[in-house]
């Protein structure tokens, strides 16, 4: 039974909940103003980047002077369009979902390597930009299918791009465009990364230049065969369904080749590799010195191999190999050639002490470059005058910070910067200025200019409307293996009383949920401010924590990571008498819409009410890559699949249980959310179900990121109630 309900005093911090969520919504979530797509051209005079204003989506470039200090904006869309409007297509639209992207308006630019120009793609049209005047100039034919993944050849004098399928160069001086690859057969498309690729590799590219500017490198693949999933258009009925080619577990992938073409068009060179044992291509470098290399993986994702390829003959050879015996993680910014061609930069994870960097020498012998627990996530840049690379790394995984290694010295590693936070960069090519962008443990997101010696230069400016509060959150380590927790109390925490508690989860694998800034947790706060305690632990199965803490899930999606929250949030709640241990309630999305059902499922003792947005209810419904390298390949593992499903328990519910999910959702598609409900109708089991027509996994309409949430809050409510007197203190 429910305590009785005390009454919230007014206080000076409250704020109507449709207020804080309208806010919310019409800021992007308060990041509409800040800066975005930044880049820097050679000589470090200039900083480049995309801003929208604070209260709308349609971003624009600008410019940062150095030396000045002062911005100003170049170029908008609506000058690159002369007003008409933007449209986008399925393949762009497609990538803005991978990459998650909610605004609108210039979405990307490239910079020229020597600086003069840039190349904006816009509405499926091409526009060269000239620096410093900042005039654009339409390039490309008018009257063809919309240009997509468009990239500047390294000589600033072609761009490769792609029309329904086709690779196309399109010459800027002539504006000649002629064909390299055509697809042969319906399902075929040159030069665009397939599905898993975007979604789970973190590679956009489907075509890479040369050096020389003389040959491309493009990715065929061949979606015959695979299954299409199909999203209906609930509110045009009449119209087609779009089909996606979509890989499931134990199901066809997409077939993907290379082929090497002149740039002036004629026969391709087909890139030689097993593609049998390495179905993966995983990454693709051509630098300016070393090797043409691809990065493969087999199907199980526990062997790896990093290829070079000769560019005349098409033949590759084996420069290292990985291999794991439960999975092996994709790195971020390797391989990276150092000059000479003879050695270069990667990462590897051979123990509970790494990720680390290592030196690979021609003959195969390594040396690693980062000491042991500082774990190593993306290479950004080299420096290598002064004998130096700078990393993404951490020996805490609740931080990311930037990190100089010393190339010369082994286990010689130190941060750039000071303090608590999450932290990201962006370097010039030619390292003379980086943008570090630092996400602190309390206070706003600033993004400082600094030097190649890390000599303060100046700060690009947010105009990002301010959410009028700190998040009033504690971080905590939390059982034997000291998971990392966090806690939300209300901003006017009243001692005396005791709250309801929503964990609110993610629990899986590859993501964070705890990090020390402060300013990720706006909406846990507003919630926490409605009468809540909020808490979430990030247990086995996440990174940054060793291989054997998060290789801990395999074969197992929910069994470790929820016995984690459970033990976590118990121990959280025997500490703190405020937290009511009779009322906890669980929320996620995605993943943590998926632990969030199960965990009602299977620990209904503990849990009282869950929110399951977006769920991933049958793992057979998944990407394969994504699932196969945690569950394994069906048939093989279907016992892995059966463990972790949702619907092995619905029978059994017997808490509260509200789904909501997008019917446009190509990721986590609805079908996910329709079987858990069938599996619940046929158990006559009660449960509440949101739909929201046209959302996609990116919930972004203003009118459905009010309503998710204040479903939430009236649900939680409902059913956990608000505060009640305290209890006598445990012993």
């Amino acid at each position: 039974m429910l305590a009785t309900p005390v009454t919230r005093a007014a206080s000076a911090t409250s704020e109507a909940p449709e207020s804080f969520l309208d806010r919310q919504a019409a800021t992007r979530g308060f990041r509409s103003g800040q800066p975005e797509a930044i880049a820097i051209p050679p000589g470090g005079s200039e900083v480049l980047f995309l801003r929208s204003g604070p209260r709308d989506r349609v971003q624009s470039l600008w410019s940062h002077d150095v030396a000045t200090g002062t911005e100003r904006e170049v170029l908008t869309g609506a000058r690159l369009l002369g007003g008409a409007g933007e449209t986008l297509s399925p393949e762009e639209r497609a990538r803005r979902e991978r990459l998650r992207l909610t605004a609108r308006g210039l979405s990307s630019f490239q910079v020229s390597r020597d600086g003069r120009q840039l190349l904006v793609p816009y509405s499926g049209r091409l526009f060269v930009v000239s620096r410093p005047g900042y005039e654009p100039r339409e390039v490309g034919a008018s009257g063809l299918p919309a240009a997509d993944d468009a990239r500047l050849s390294p000589d600033g004098t072609q761009v490769a791009l792609v029309r329904s399928g086709e690779l196309r160069v399109l010459d800027l001086a002539s504006g000649a465009e002629r064909v390299i690859a055509r697809p042969e057969s319906a399902g075929v498309m040159w030069g665009l990364p397939e599905f898993v690729a975007q979604e789970e590799m973190d590679r956009f590219e489907g075509h890479w230049w040369s050096p020389d500017s003389r040959w491309l490198l493009a990715q065929r693949t061949d979606h015959a065969g695979l299954e299409r999933l199909r999203i209906m258009d609930p509110f045009n009925p009449t119209n087609e369904p779009e089909a996606n080619p979509y890989p499931r577990p134990g199901m066809r992938n997409a077939d993907v080749r290379l082929a090497l073409f002149p740039a002036t068009g004629g026969a391709p060179v087909w890139v030689q590799w097993d593609r049998e044992a390495y179905p993966y291509l995983c990454r693709v470098a051509w630098p300016d010195a070393g090797p043409l290399a691809i990065y493969v993986m087999d199907r199980r994702q526990q062997q790896a191999s990093l290829l070079s390829v000769d560019p005349a003959t098409g033949r590759s050879a084996p420069l290292l190999g990985e291999r794991d015996a439960l999975w092996i993680n994709l790195p971020l910014g390797v391989p990276r050639w150092l000059a000479s061609g003879k050695s270069f930069l990667w990462i590897t994870e051979h123990d509970d002490k790494g990720p680390t960097l290592e030196l690979q020498f021609a003959d195969a012998t390594s040396r690693k470059l980062t000491p042991p627990g500082l774990r190593v996530r993306e290479l950004y840049s080299v420096d290598e005058t002064r004998r130096l690379a700078y990393v993404l790394a951490s020996d805490e995984p609740s931080e990311a910070q930037l990190w100089r290694v010393d190339l010369a010295k082994p286990w010689k590693a130190k941060r750039v910067g000071e303090g608590h936070g999450v932290e990201s960069a962006v370097f010039a090519r030619d390292g003379s200025l980086r943008v570090r962008t630092v996400s602190p443990e309390r206070g706003a997101k600033r993004w400082w200019v600094e030097d190649a010696a890390g000599k303060p230069k100046g700060e690009l400016r947010s105009v990002a409307e301010e959410p009028g509060f700190e998040p009033n959150v504690e971080w905590v380590n939390v059982g034997p293996d000291s998971l990392r927790a966090f806690v939300v109390r209300p901003r006017d925490f009243r001692p005396g009383v005791r709250y309801p508690v929503v964990d609110w989860a993610y629990g899986g694998p590859h993501s964070l949920r705890v990090q020390r800034s402060g300013r990720s947790y706006l909406r846990e706060q507003w919630l926490a401010d409605q009468g809540f305690i909020v808490v979430t632990v990030d247990g086995r199965g996440t990174p940054w924590r060793g291989r054997t803490f998060e290789r801990a899930i395999r074969g197992d999606f929910i069994g470790p990571a929820l016995a984690d929250h459970v033990a976590a949030v118990r121990e959280l709640v025997g500490r703190h008498p405020e937290m009511d241990p009779e009322r906890i309630g669980v929320m996620g999305g995605s993943f943590g819409g998926y632990f969030a059902a199960q965990a009602v499922l299977h620990a209904p003792e503990f849990y009282r009410a869950a929110v399951a947005i977006a769920p991933v209810t049958d793992w057979h419904d998944y990407d394969t890559f994504y699932t196969e390298r945690y569950l394994g390949v069906p048939p093989v593992d279907s016992a892995a699949y059966t463990r972790s499903s949702v619907l092995l328990k619905a029978d059994s519910l017997r808490r509260p249980l509200l789904i909501m999910h997008g019917t446009a959702d190509d990721n986590v598609y609805f079908v996910h959310s329709l079987e858990l409900a069938a599996a619940l109708n046929r158990a006559n089991r009660k449960f509440e179900f949101l739909p929201m027509p046209g959302q996609t996994h990116v919930v972004s309409d203003a009118a459905y990121v009010r309503q998710t949430n204040l479903r939430a809050l009236d649900f939680f409510k409902r059913e956990l109630g608000g505060l009640s007197d305290a209890a006598p203190p445990r012993p």
